[in-house]
């Protein structure tokens, strides 16, 4: 089971805005900033559902290959809400909500890359 994750961004204010703005909907706020003593200077940012960041946002060197991250919402509704934050944010379409039977009957999912390139997807599993 995964505990926690996360990646590396060029531009922390602008992964700050996008990523509180985008994970909105899902329920997801910025829960921890780690002070810089304790990170080489660099920011370091926990976000999540309260009390326990689980989605980490470390100011570096943007992961290569950039990295694919999908976050479960809880319907369909929130999947759109995070398609519409996420662009609000400066985000770049890279596949609006739908259906993706491909993956399997009643997956919806809608794809935007964040300032830096990376995949960052919401999903919904339920018929509704």
């Amino acid at each position: 089971m995964i505990d926690h994750t996360g990646l590396e961004v060029s531009n922390a204010g602008k992964s700050r805005e996008f990523y509180t703005k985008a994970l909105a909907p899902l329920g997801y706020q910025l829960l921890m900033e780690i002070p810089k003593e304790y990170t080489e200077g660099v920011v370091v940012l926990g976000y999540g559902v309260a009390p326990k960041p689980d989605f980490w946002v470390a100011e570096g060197i943007p992961n290569e290959p950039r990295i694919h991250m999908a976050f479960r919402a809880g319907n369909r509704k929130q999947v759109d809400e995070f398609y519409h934050a996420a662009l609000a944010a400066g985000g770049k379409d890279n596949g609006p909500p739908g259906p993706r039977p491909e993956y399997h009957e009643n997956y919806y999912g809608a794809f935007v890359l964040d300032p830096d390139g990376h995949n960052i997807e919401a999903v919904c599993h339920d018929p509704v």
